[in-house]
């Protein structure tokens, strides 16, 4: 149930307090009562009321200075203060306005003025106390807003951070939080592509660093941007040397057929690079591997310095699928073109030994995608 809205009834004539007192409570309300200014003063910073009426001539505080000293109180919230005169005179309402007081009745106070009076300064107090909760509310949830926004700020910074030392896959995986850390060792079926420039050794030798270094920073800006597009995990570049995995960190239901779409993809973008390449004198293609297999996947390194690395069968079966392409092939073995023959036209060009390998691997050369 709600408590009754409370009410000062400030007057130095004790007929006066007991009328107001007796009409006012009749309505429901609390009456509080104070016999003179400083006890109206006094009795306002204590019980803090919803409304007060306010006689003007009262000993030792008039009720304008009254008024006027409430109002000036920067501590008290919104009261509004009825004065109450016997002086019907314009200069005398006036005043009283000027003091801040917000409505006055005359003496003698008529019963249904005065209830009038009340319920409308009432109204006036409920809706600039719903106000001010709502300024409030509104400043707290602003205050947790920028609280979030900053955080969330501060998470992307730390993503940002990530995507520059891992796959944009696996950085998004550590910062979700996910009860199974991605950098947690385990396994699991992927298919990984390896690439690298044909030629570049030959280049390397016999250009200034400068050179080197801007071919390479164009090259890894084409491949990582296809990489991204085709989200692949970037596990390393070494040199013109690149390892990218699929289904890891993130598990996808085509990974194979991303693989090889990534693949063509890089080799058509190196094509159009080598345009300007041999226009300076540079001789360089891509080779590429792909293999499909399991692989124990997770953080490998020391305390100071961590790598996100896949080890197994198929990581060694892609790199030397690689290092048997030549400068604008695609190869992989049998089971990985069996994920995607439907998509590739390709050709096989038999069982080769390679090197770490028990048997002899049959060797399909990809030669584009299907129309």
């Amino acid at each position: 149930m709600n408590e009754p809205q409370r009410i000062l009834v400030a007057d130095d004539s004790p007929d006066n307090l007991a009328i107001l007192q007796a009409r006012l409570t009749a309505q429901g309300y609390e009456v509080v009562t104070a016999r003179n200014g400083e006890e109206a003063i006094s009795a306002t910073g204590s019980q803090y009321p919803d409304l007060i009426l306010l006689d003007v001539m009262m000993p030792k505080l008039d009720g304008i200075e009254v008024c006027r000293r409430i109002k000036s109180d920067q501590s008290l919230p919104f009261i509004p203060i009825i004065m109450v005169t016997a002086k019907t005179g314009v200069d005398s309402v006036v005043t009283a306005l000027d003091a801040g007081a917000d409505e006055y009745l005359v003496k003698p106070v008529d019963h249904a003025a005065l209830v009038a009076r009340v319920k409308s300064m009432l109204r006036i107090k409920a809706l600039t106390d719903t106000v001010r909760e709502q300024k409030s509310q509104l400043i707290e949830w602003n205050e947790k807003l920028e609280q979030r926004v900053n955080s969330q700020l501060q998470q992307l910074e730390s993503l940002s951070q990530l995507k520059r030392f891992f796959s944009p896959q696996l950085a998004d995986a550590i910062m979700s939080g996910a009860s199974d850390s991605p950098l947690r060792s385990h396994r699991r079926e992927i298919v990984v592509v390896f690439l690298d420039l044909r030629g570049f050794t030959r280049f390397a030798e016999t250009s200034e660093p400068e050179d080197v270094m801007f071919l390479l920073r164009e090259y890894h800006r084409e491949m990582g941007r296809i990489i991204d597009t085709f989200e692949g995990t970037l596990e390393r570049f070494t040199g013109d040397g690149l390892m990218v995995f699929f289904n890891d960190p993130v598990p996808i239901p085509d990974p194979a057929e991303r693989a090889v779409r990534m693949a063509v993809a890089m080799r058509d973008r190196i094509e159009e690079l080598s345009v300007n390449w041999r226009k300076r004198g540079l001789d360089l293609a891509i080779g590429i591997g792909i293999a499909q297999g399991y692989a124990t996947i997770g953080a490998i390194g020391f305390e100071d310095r961590v790598d996100y690395a896949a080890i197994g069968t198929v990581t060694n079966l892609a790199a030397r699928l690689c290092g048997e392409a030549k400068g604008g092939e695609i190869l992989t073995n049998l089971r990985t073109y069996g994920s995607f023959e439907q998509l590739v036209e390709a050709t096989c060009i038999g069982d080769l030994e390679l090197k770490g390998l028990a048997k002899p691997v049959t060797v399909f050369r990809i030669t584009r995608m299907a129309d």
